[in-house]
């Protein structure tokens, strides 16, 4: 039996973004082994026939000490299972594998790049950008390899810092999206409701989405985007204490107390939300991927808005299934809220061009079809 390892950052990311690929190996034949982080859903993710491995990855550490410990976890536990491909997904997963690589025989790696994070997309950090550039190119020089893009720019930003052929990328948009889940339902009547989900950070634009929501709340600001159509803001998601620009719990608190936005938390039920819901918004000048809430809102026949920020530009049709407002502009972005709750027809056209758009190119098992090809394709180099 074929041995497959997912190396990912924490559980909650794997069962949201990369599940569906490992119940699919299983069907196929594959044993399926997964390293990342416990956090508490180990023992629900063994019941699908996946053997978990506590891998104690933190996302933003940068204690040399803990990361070295990291790695020779990793490097011993792929050692013992032998696996013929290993799957990494997430930027520390990635590096730390193809590092382990050197010393520990691994026969395939697919590299999944789920966006480059603030390193790439942040002017400010040239110095640390050059470091990362570097393990990147250590890290990624395996032979046998295949690496998932989600949007052009990664990939050609990638592709040139390692100065590799274009033959060894392979492009799928996102990790795909249940479309009997995420399904198309009638947008409820009353108060046009506005949803962002998102993990609470800076760079996802949710200071934007907050400032919008209480500018709105303002009866001055009322009478200048010059309607009466009540507009309720509904944020969903929490903060992530982990990365250096989350928002901290005293402001999710104030949040939640405020009247003027609806503050539900993380959720699990984001398809309901969503279906009562009339437009999505994502801010976002993060390092994108390609962000799964914008292919959910699609599927669910939702407006959206959001920025020209790569990864968030490929998941619409510009103009067609969304609005396109500069990141870092809350004014912008409550124009084009303003804009959507007038226009009842507008909404309901981009949100059918939205379902429209998901059905043809996003579809989770397509796109679970993709990667079992790409692992087979890497079997036949071995």
């Amino acid at each position: 039996m074929k041995t497959l390892l997912l190396v990912v950052n924490v559980d909650w990311f794997f069962k949201s973004h990369r599940l569906p690929i490992a119940v699919e190996a299983i069907k196929q034949g594959y044993d399926v082994h997964l390293a990342c982080l416990d956090t508490g859903l180990f023992a629900e993710l063994t019941k699908l026939g996946i053997t978990c491995h506590n891998v104690p990855f933190s996302r933003s550490g940068v204690n040399p000490l803990n990361e070295f410990k990291c790695m020779w976890v990793l490097a011993r536990l792929i050692k013992r299972l032998k696996p013929s491909l290993v799957h990494t997904v997430t930027i520390k997963p990635g590096l730390y594998t193809g590092l382990v690589s050197k010393f520990v025989k691994i026969p395939a790696i697919v590299f999944a790049i789920s966006g480059l994070g603030l390193v790439f997309s942040s002017k400010s950090q040239q110095v640390k950008r050059r470091l990362v550039e570097l393990l990147y190119r250590a890290a990624f020089s395996h032979k046998n390899k295949k690496i998932i893009f989600q949007n052009p720019v990664d990939r050609e930003t990638l592709l040139r810092v390692l100065k590799t052929p274009l033959d060894v990328a392979e492009m799928i948009k996102g990790s795909g999206v249940d479309l009997n889940e995420f399904n198309y339902v009638e947008p409820p009547t009353g108060a046009v409701k506005v949803v962002m989900a998102a993990r609470l950070l800076k760079d996802k634009g949710v200071y934007d989405f907050v400032d919008a929501a209480r500018s709105y709340s303002d009866s001055h600001a009322k009478m200048e985007v010059g309607f009466e159509t009540k507009v309720e803001f509904v944020l969903v998601g929490g903060p992530d204490l982990e990365n250096p620009t989350s928002v901290t719990l005293a402001e999710f608190e104030s949040w939640q107390q405020s009247n003027f936005i609806t503050v539900l938390g993380s959720r699990s039920d984001v398809s309901e939300i969503f279906q009562n819901s009339h437009v999505v918004v994502l801010p976002s000048y993060y390092g994108e991927g390609l962000p799964k809430v914008l292919i959910e809102a699609a599927a669910c026949g939702r407006a959206v808005i959001t920025t020209n920020n790569p990864g968030c530009i490929e998941a619409v049709i510009p103009n067609e299934t969304a609005l396109i407002i500069e990141p870092k502009d809350s004014s912008a972005l409550l124009g084009a809220i303003c804009d959507l709750a007038l226009d009842e027809s507008k909404r309901q056209q981009m949100g059918i061009k939205g379902r429209e758009f998901a059905l043809n190119t996003f579809d989770v098992k397509a796109v679970v079809q993709r990667h079992l090809t790409i692992y087979k394709m890497l079997e036949v180099e071995q």
